[in-house]
């Protein structure tokens, strides 16, 4: 017997379709149902990959006793929050009020009439253990305060309304000053630099506007360079990264970059791309860096890339071990025991990998082992070699040989299916166009730095399938399901894939298409204007203003998580479209958007460090004209805040022309001056 979810869509719900739970979807007539039965709403958001949404799904919500009372006293309702970040972001930000910590699963409790939360949670056992009551327990207390404690419920109503609406509301506005900029820029690389947290997550926004700030030159007691090399080389040789197949794992459960959460997001791993790209054009040559990114458009092309173009959202962080278990186990795809690795390879071999990996026979999870390098540099062929033992391993078959290797779209498919090697982990087959951007840019840019026009090739597919596919009866979606749109396209959709548009103009600036690109980005920038833009407070809400009516209020995104804030990144693309467009109300949009955030860039810079690239992109913005080969060269280099434009009709003699905004400086003469009038431009620093 499954439930209403069973219909959906979304991987993640129709995991709990066969829940005893009578879940309905978010929807209006679910809504209407609560305020007619007058049910207070348990509202519970997750996504697919989510190992503690998963260890939920298994107990409580597939326990019948609580799934009984849960369905007569409360309406339940599933939200994927990979399909609806603007719900998930609204009760997160409730939840982290009302108990100080938010999390995944998002478990919070509503009133019927209006939708305002008044108890939240994160995972509840069925049974009380680590500390937590058990879930029948918190239902029953629950829905007696619902009933009996109405003055109460009324005062917690209005004083938790009055904080989610105080939360939209910024302070006066700043000047946007250098001092401003350096300070967040500084905020951005001590965080980068801590080494006191219990767990290491990637972290990508705060590591490229840290990386931004290492041109420079203003006082600081951090030494920029070495924290972002520090944050790459942690990156490449961790725990954190698949040394065998490519792919970075979402984060560390340690400070030392050692044991993962299993799981691989495509956001993760397009934003690291980019940012190793751009340690590696900054300077920083370190072949781990290029190790991982080549090996992680590997795991793309192989695992992560749709027949029709466009790339998968995640992978699971557990899979089975065997077909017969009942439940799938973490990382089982990803980890060793000691004695595979000596049957697997020569005791030579053994020893070399012992002496550049931290292997023991005990293991450095629950008795496993999770590869960790110890140190930076080139790996030898027989290193190598012994790699793709592992890989032939895990997948059956040598690296070389396994072009494509089909997704497991759910757990029966997982351990039905003859797999060669290890059983995979569930991947989850839905495109998310802001996920996508990420990668895209990523690709851009690595092509790019690498020259690499197979890197290109990938992000051009992807890009043309989200064009083509996207926009239904001229509006622009968030979501594909098996070739369908689905979900209105919300903020960090437009930001990113603006942003991605414009990566691949430049990426391709010296071919035929670079044009289309660009057009393709101003429509998109039109209707995200439309739909999206605050006239009242400038900025742009998270979703459009004809699907958000559903919503106790509107907020804006400018706080960065895993992803990057939309409204840092929509600034900045605000201003790039300035610069290519010759089109003034960008750049006066862009301003009147920086000026709406600037106090609480100026109160609180660690929350958003897209804002401060955004700033740093209206501060020291340059536009470069020359000649396609004097592009071809400096394109490689790390300048952050620059836009190259092919220029037939340069002033005699003139090899190029460097632009500080609106304005340029004298004609360069000579390929070095230009690289010299392009280095002053990025560095323009008053002190």
């Amino acid at each position: 017997m499954t439930n209403r979810l069973a219909k959906s869509q979304s991987l993640y719900l129709r995991k709990h379709a066969e829940n005893p739970v009578d879940w309905w979807p978010w929807s209006e007539e679910a809504l209407e149902t609560a305020r007619r039965e007058d049910k207070p709403i348990f509202l519970s958001i997750g996504y697919s990959s989510c190992h503690w949404c998963t260890v939920m799904e298994g107990e409580a919500f597939s326990d019948d006793k609580i799934a009984q009372y849960l369905n007569e006293k409360f309406l339940p309702i599933k939200v994927d929050r990979e399909e609806r970040p603007d719900v998930d972001s609204i009760y997160m930000q409730a939840l982290q009020m009302l108990t100080g910590q938010g999390g995944w699963p998002l478990n919070i409790f509503l009133t019927p009439d209006d939708l305002t939360p008044f108890v939240g949670g994160t995972y509840f056992p069925v049974e009380p253990r680590y500390g937590r009551p058990g879930f029948l327990e918190v239902l029953q207390k629950i829905r007696g305060f619902y009933d009996i404690e109405k003055n109460k419920l009324n005062d917690l109503k209005s004083e938790m309304l009055e904080g989610l609406r105080k939360s939209v509301l910024l302070p006066e506005a700043e000047d946007l000053s250098e001092e401003i900029l350096q300070k967040g820029l500084e905020v951005s690389t001590a965080i980068i630099s801590d080494r006191y947290s219990q767990q290491s997550f990637p972290m990508i926004p705060y590591g490229q506007a840290a990386l931004q700030g290492t041109r420079f030159n203003f006082e600081s007691q951090y030494d920029g360079n070495q924290i972002c090399l520090q944050r790459g080389l942690h990156l490449s040789l961790g725990g954190i990264y698949d040394h065998v197949a490519g792919g970075f794992h979402r984060y560390t459960v340690d400070a030392t970059w050692t044991v993962p959460h299993f799981e691989k997001m495509l956001y993760d791993n397009g934003q690291i791309v980019e940012y190793l790209a751009n340690l590696w054009s900054a300077g920083h040559q370190e072949p781990a860096f290029k190790r991982g990114i080549i090996g992680t458009i590997d795991w793309l092309k192989r695992e992560m890339t749709a027949p029709e173009g466009f790339f998968y959202a995640a992978q699971d962080a557990d899979s089975f071990t065997t077909s017969d278990e009942a439940e799938p186990e973490e990382g089982a795809f990803y980890i060793w025991n000691y004695q595979e690795l000596e049957n697997l390879l020569t005791s030579e071999e053994l020893s070399e990998l012992s002496e550049q990996f931290f292997i023991t026979s005990a293991g450095n999870f629950e008795g496993k082992i999770v590869l960790q390098r110890k140190q930076a540099g080139e790996l030898s062929e027989t290193l190598e070699n012994s790699l793709s033992k592992l890989f032939e391993l895990r997948y059956g078959a040598k690296p070389f040989s396994v072009k494509t290797f089909p997704p497991a779209t759910n757990n029966q498919e997982a351990k039905n299916n003859n797999w060669p090697g290890k059983i995979p982990a569930v991947t989850d087959t839905k495109m998310i166009v802001a996920w996508n951007s990420l990668m895209i840019s990523g690709l851009a840019r690595a092509a790019t730095v690498f020259n690499n026009s197979e890197y290109l090739e990938l992000a051009v597919n992807a890009a043309n399938f989200i064009i083509k596919n996207q926009w239904v009866d001229e509006r622009f979606h968030r979501l594909n399901y098996e070739g369908k749109a689905a979900v209105m396209a919300q903020s960090e959709d437009y930001a990113l894939f603006i942003k991605a548009l414009l990566d691949l103009q430049q990426a391709s600036i010296t071919s035929s298409n670079t044009n289309y690109w660009l057009e393709t980005a101003v429509k998109l920038q039109d209707e995200f204007d439309k739909f999206l833009w605050s006239l009242e407070a400038s900025g742009y809400y998270n979703s459009p203003s004809d699907v958000s009516g559903e919503l106790i209020l509107r907020e804006r995104n400018y706080i960065d998580n895993a992803t990057p804030a939309a409204n840092g990144i929509a600034v900045a693309n605000l201003v790039r479209l300035s610069l290519l467009t010759e089109e003034l109300y960008y750049l006066d949009r862009a301003e009147s958007a920086l000026t709406a955030f600037s106090s609480i860039m100026k109160k609180s810079p660690q929350a958003c460090p897209s804002l401060f690239g955004a700033l740093d992109w209206y501060r020291n913005q340059t536009l470069v004209r020359t000649s396609e080969a004097e592009i071809s060269s400096l394109i490689t280099h790390y300048f952050p805040t620059t836009i190259y434009k092919v220029e037939a009709d340069l002033p005699k003699n003139s090899v190029g022309l460097v632009c500080q905004g609106l304005i340029c400086k004298k004609p360069s003469l000579s390929k070095q001056e230009l690289l010299e009038h392009l280095e002053q431009s990025q560095n323009r620093w008053t002190k």
